[in-house]
């Protein structure tokens, strides 16, 4: 389910209606009080490394429930995205993880959110399942399962490409 936000129906300043906009016109209020705007989403990720293995999730929630994935979530509004992606990684895994760079911001047409995908490195904790998923796996990084979403194999080619990668400040 990737539906995108749809504007309010009243205006949160003065109560007034906000009439259904034309397209490539921003919803507002009639009496010029608020203009609505879809904002994106922003969703952090981290390809975990350990010994030459990758970190994966298998998720216990919608979208992809059941399916093995990178650790990720929602960056809090105010928050750092690369804090986001270290604690992402440490609620979902366990796992205390060190950015060594950024693979790529990715997004997808008609979807509500831009995702932030990181190569990092794991530097403490045991793997284990955290509230969002069944269970946590380190993989042979040429034998993972399938991934499940769209730039999941993108995000794996700019890890593989090492080289490549733009490091972060530290």
């Amino acid at each position: 389910m990737n539906a995108l936000p749809q504007p309010p129906r009243f205006c949160p300043r003065c109560g007034g209606a906000i009439a259904k906009a034309a397209p490539g016109v921003r919803p507002a209020c009639a009496r010029g009080h608020y203009m609505w705007f879809p904002d994106p989403k922003v969703a952090v990720g981290v390809v975990v490394e350990r010994e030459g293995r990758i970190l994966l999730v298998r998720r216990n929630h919608e979208p992809a429930l059941g399916r093995w994935a990178f650790p990720s979530g929602f960056v809090d509004a105010g928050e750092v995205v690369e804090e986001a992606a270290v604690r992402e990684v440490l609620e979902e895994t366990g796992v205390a993880v060190r950015l060594d760079r950024l693979l790529g911001v990715y997004s997808e047409p008609g979807h509500p959110v831009v995702f932030i995908a990181y190569a990092g490195t794991a530097v403490g904790g045991a793997a284990r399942a955290g509230d969002e998923a069944f269970e946590v796996r380190y993989f042979d990084p040429e034998a993972l399962p399938a991934l499940p979403f769209p730039h999941d194999e993108r995000v794996m080619a700019a890890w593989r490409a090492r080289e490549g990668g733009a490091r972060l400040a530290r």
